[in-house]
Formats: C-alpha cells, structure tokens, sequence
C-alpha cells in the first residue's frame, strides 16, 4: 500500500459508456448508490463525504470540473448533474434514464428515499433485493463503494488493530455485503449483526483481518480513480499505524 498522504488529486476515474456493463466503475457507482443513495424516477442521488469524492462519483457520469466552493454546481456534463453541498457532505444528483435500468437490473430500493433511510417515512418503499452478481467479477470495486458508502474504518489504539464495521437501516443490504466478504479472495471473517443507536444494524470484520482487508479494498485504486480519497487516506494511515506498532 503506497504511503501516499493525500490522494485529493490523483487522476479521475473515467465514465464508462454503459453505467449498467459489468466494469469496475459500474460496480464501484452502484455499491455507492447502495450504500448511500437514493433512486427516483430518472434521478439518481449519491451523498458522499467531501468535494474530492464528489468530483469522484460526478466523473463516473461524465462529469468534470466540479466547483468544490459553491453549494449547487451545474455544468452541461454527459447527463444532467448537480453537486450541492449540505454542512460538511455533499449530494451528487443526476438525471439520466440509466436510473430505472440500474434499479430494475440491480435490485436498488427506488422512490426518492436515501438507501440509508433518512426519509421520514420509508415504509411505502419497496425492498431492492441487491442484486450483485452481474457485477461479482468486479467485486472489489463493488465493496469498496458498499463500504465508503456505509462503512466505518478506524485505529484501535489498545489492540492495535484496524476497526472495519458497516452500518445501514436495511438488512438485507448488510446480508448482500456479508456475502461478497464471503466470496472475496481475501479472508474477511465477521461477527454477528447488531442493532444500532440509530435504529438501524451493524456488524464488524474480525480486528486481526482488518488490514489485508484495507489494504486489498484500495490495491490498484490509485490508476482507477475509483475511490474517496479521504476514506482511502484514513485506511491507509490505519493500516500503517498497525505495522508501527508490531515493529516497536
């Protein structure tokens, strides 16, 4: 894993020309919209950390040149996107006729509400089903945005380990990411679902798998542009930081 300490601007990924064939980028977009995502109508919705990562997922539709300063961002790109920014995230909204072909082919939950359920009432929502396995030949990208989306990486201090867990309101989409650790080509056990504060579920990779995990998820992002450069940096930073402390 390189020791790169910022990858705010490496290249950006290239928008493939069919989002729904089976290429990395369509399995990285998708595992983000997943994670993290609405899909309404023609309109797809993505939230994402920071400016970089926008620019990132924006890329993936044709966009480039993302004004970071401004709260909406509007460009005549190869759909009809806008990037606006909300406190300290910001949400990629398209409108392209890929949206209900994605839903349909993929088993995405449509009707506006964000796959993470921040909608007041999701209840009318029907259950997307995730369906993945036109994608499973990409499986990395896949769980990379699964778990941008709606993971969580940190350093244990007192283990000296890396922390990977995945948080969402929907189980059934933690199942379909249980299940693509299972078929990864890296061991990645984990531990048993969870309730969490929020109301919604919660499991996490066993601590000692922690970095083969971190460091597989990002090998070869860095010429892809397929990725968060803040979730990357911080993956990075914690998987070196395990390696300091077995060496002191």
């Amino acid at each position: 894993m390189s020791g790169r300490a910022d990858w705010t601007d490496a290249p950006l990924p290239t928008a493939p020309d069919d989002l729904l064939a089976s290429t990395p980028e369509a399995a990285y977009l998708w595992g983000r919209v997943a994670a993290d995502g609405a899909i309404g109508g023609d309109e797809v919705r993505v939230r994402v950390g920071g400016a970089p990562a926008a620019e990132r997922v924006a890329a993936l539709f044709g966009a480039r040149d993302v004004d970071r300063e401004r709260e909406v961002t509007e460009r005549e790109y190869a759909h009809d996107t806008d990037v606006t920014r909300t406190s300290d995230e910001y949400v990629v909204a398209v409108e392209t006729p890929a949206a209900r072909r994605a839903a349909a082919a993929f088993g995405l939950p449509t009707g506006g509400v964000d796959s993470g359920g921040d909608a007041d009432d999701a209840s009318d929502i029907p259950d997307g089903g995730y369906r993945f396995s036109a994608l499973a030949d990409h499986r990395r990208q896949l769980l990379r945005g699964l778990i941008e989306g709606c993971g969580t990486v940190c350093y244990k201090s007192d283990a000296n380990a890396v922390g990977i867990s995945v948080v969402h309101d929907d189980e059934a989409l933690l199942a379909t990411v249980r299940a693509h650790l299972d078929a990864a080509p890296v061991d990645a056990p984990y531990g048993d679902l969870n309730e969490s504060s929020s109301g919604g579920y919660w499991f996490g990779v066993d601590d000692d798998v922690g970095p083969a995990l971190g460091e597989w998820l990002y090998e070869g992002s860095g010429e892809s542009g397929l990725f968060a450069p803040q979730r990357r940096t911080k993956t990075e930073k914690s998987v070196e930081r395990v390696g300091e402390g077995e060496r002191a």
